[in-house]
């Protein structure tokens, strides 16, 4: 009896200070977009409000593991770009869920400010959209409007797909178990259809035969412009499949650990008073 009251009590102090690593980290900012229909790196025309939650364990001084769930929404048009004549436009809800590591650049509890880099992997989902002339909502894929699924070579491209997030943040300790932070994050991506456009342009019969009038309309809408253009004949470039599309959040962070440590002075670092990550 004693010897199982002794392993017990093992394993209770251990599942305790293991359980002072984990947080609760909340997100809030904006999500931007990069590719065919945004050709500049950041523009307030084109950001919208993100936010998600997360949960990060601390391993050692200097690494932490981190899980995050993201919304966000990214959109672009040539209005805003030097490609107007074009007149393309997407809107694209993003949710993702990543896996990854942070690393500090010094030690966790030695300063009040902690810059980190971080890196992962990730599976997002998204479904472009624009509006046509009347104002209704219509969803991009189904209109193959590069001739996905009936052009040879030219295949139907997936609404959900991987991602590489990384980044650079940097943490500010407001208590030994509150932090808040911000936090930049970058997606590299391995899909260019993030905005529905890629490659050239389809022959204007062939679409309409496949794909109906609607597709046609919204492949090319340089009609709508005044002195705006004809579509123009198949193989003419609509995007540039050479550069894939990305986006990206910014995002204020508030970080809470779950288990706090209420024994003072007790396997603590002594700048901040904040316990130790166990290795």
């Amino acid at each position: 009896m004693k010897t199982f009251l002794l392993i017990a009590s093992l394993v209770v102090f251990n599942a305790a200070a293991f359980s002072q690593n984990f947080h609760f980290n909340l997100y809030a900012g904006t999500s931007n977009y990069n590719g065919d229909l945004q050709d500049k790196s950041f523009t307030l025309n084109e950001s919208h409000l993100a936010g998600g939650f997360g949960f990060s364990y601390d391993i050692s001084d200097h690494f932490s593991l981190r899980s995050s769930l993201l919304f966000g929404t990214v959109s672009g048009n040539d209005k805003y770009t030097r490609n107007r004549i074009r007149n393309l436009n997407f809107t694209s809800a993003i949710s993702e869920v990543s896996l990854g590591a942070e690393y500090y650049i010094t030690k966790l509890g030695d300063h009040s400010l902690t810059p980190y880099v971080f890196a992962g992997i990730a599976v997002f989902h998204f479904n472009p959209y624009t509006r046509d002339t009347s104002g209704k909502i219509v969803y991009l894929k189904p209109l193959s409007t590069e001739g996905e699924g009936f052009i040879p070579g030219n295949n139907y491209y997936s609404l959900t797909q991987m991602a590489i997030p990384f980044g650079a943040g940097v943490k500010l300790s407001l208590s030994e178990n509150i932090q808040v932070g911000l936090e930049i994050g970058y997606r590299k991506l391995f899909t260019d259809y993030l905005d529905d456009v890629s490659s050239t342009y389809v022959d204007e019969a062939t679409l309409l035969a496949n794909r109906g009038s609607t597709a046609v309309e919204l492949a090319y809408r340089s009609n709508e412009l005044k002195n705006g253009g004809q579509y123009p004949p198949a193989g003419i470039m609509r995007g540039s499949s050479s550069h894939k599309d990305s986006y990206y959040f910014t995002t204020l962070t508030l970080s809470f650990r779950l288990f706090p440590n209420y024994n003072e002075g007790e396997g603590r670092n002594s700048k901040l008073n904040c316990p130790k990550p166990v290795n």
